[in-house]
């Protein structure tokens, strides 16, 4: 599709802002629509067909490839097959982002990628596979991995992962901010003494206990190394006797917990619980992801909300906008999070 002339001879500069939801909207038609038409699917009026198209060139919308029924490769780690399972953050995810390849006609091939040799025969069949546009990497940010993608010659998008480095586009939550917000709205209910609960070894996690380190500076609290305590693993359990053990040690040292998702929380209530102690009345307790589950634990589990599904959705936004000889550099795509106040937090217990 050529650019089109505008005053004094010169050519429009073809618009990188404009989205299929562009022109879906202009015309009064759903996305999927707008797609199966731009695509040359069937199912559309030849009259409305011509119509989308046309919208499509004023716009300056640029058509990729013909993306209905194409694929896309889903790579998911063992972390995301291990959530999907366990708290179903990895679960909405996908809904997302099978709801928008439906719309779109596109085809998602899941593959589970568990060590290098894996993703290489991944890599391969996508390479030689023409009916591949792309790979979607979901919750894969390993280092040893995105380097062995590095010569890939197909669109790569990291879905709820983080590369330093931007080698390849990225579609998150806002990690760091939302556990700025998370730490900030607990000191503005009076606590100081706020321990962080996570496990480390992800960058998007790392990102949360930023935001916890930010929140406290900025407060002029200082982010102390021992009001962190680590994990093995997600299991609210593991966390139970985390904090069973910390309060051993230390006593009640704290009065409130922000950890780093919702499972950690349950846990955390769990081992507060059977030291003997109420929450919130005696420690706040607040999660991040906003599972649907959090609204249904007593207390009810006050949470930083994760647009989860939107993630999956834009992850594979991201990587058609690759398509059609554009030739964008990698972005980042973070989501804003959002306060969901429960009954598990509440104003700090000022003892006599």
């Amino acid at each position: 599709m050529r650019a089109p002339m505008i005053a004094g001879g010169k050519r429009a500069t073809p618009s990188r802002r404009v989205r299929l939801e562009d022109v879906a909207a202009r015309c009064g038609v759903s996305v999927s629509t707008a797609s199966r038409a731009l695509a040359g699917g069937k199912g559309v009026r030849d009259d409305l067909r011509a119509a989308i198209i046309e919208t499509a060139r004023k716009l300056n919308y640029t058509v990729p490839a013909s993306i209905a029924g194409r694929k896309v490769i889903l790579a998911a780690s063992s972390a995301a097959m291990v959530d999907y399972v366990r708290n179903q953050f990895t679960f909405y995810v996908l809904e997302g982002l099978n709801e928008r390849a439906s719309a779109l006609g596109v085809e998602i091939v899941s593959r589970a990628i568990a060590n290098t040799g894996e993703e290489m025969a991944l890599l391969e069949e996508a390479r030689d596979d023409d009916g591949v546009v792309g790979c979607l990497f979901l919750t894969l940010d390993d280092e040893s991995m995105l380097t062995l993608a590095s010569g890939f010659d197909k669109p790569i998008v990291l879905v709820n992962g983080d590369d330093p480095e931007m080698r390849r586009s990225s579609v998150t939550p806002c990690n760091r901010s939302a556990a700025r917000l998370a730490t900030e709205h607990l000191i503005a209910q009076g606590h100081e003494r706020i321990l962080f609960l996570m496990r480390r070894g992800r960058r998007t996690i790392e990102r949360r206990f930023e935001g916890w380190q930010d929140a406290l500076r900025a407060y002029g609290l200082g982010a102390a190394a021992d009001m962190v305590v680590d994990v093995p693993d997600w299991l609210p359990e593991l966390a139970a006797e985390a904090i069973g053990q910390r309060l051993k040690q230390n006593g009640r040292d704290f009065t409130a917990v922000l950890a780093a998702g919702d499972s950690l929380a349950v846990g955390a209530m769990m081992g507060l619980e059977a030291a003997g102690l109420k929450v919130p009345s005696d420690v706040s307790v607040m999660g991040m992801d906003d599972l649907p589950q959090a609204a249904f634990h007593n207390p009810p589990l006050s949470t930083m909300h994760i647009p989860m599904r939107e993630i999956g959705a834009a992850a594979l936004d991201l990587l058609l906008d690759d398509l059609g000889g554009r030739h964008l550099p990698p972005r980042r795509v973070e989501f804003a999070c959002h306060i969901v106040q429960r009954q598990s937090t509440g104003p700090v217990r000022r003892d006599d």
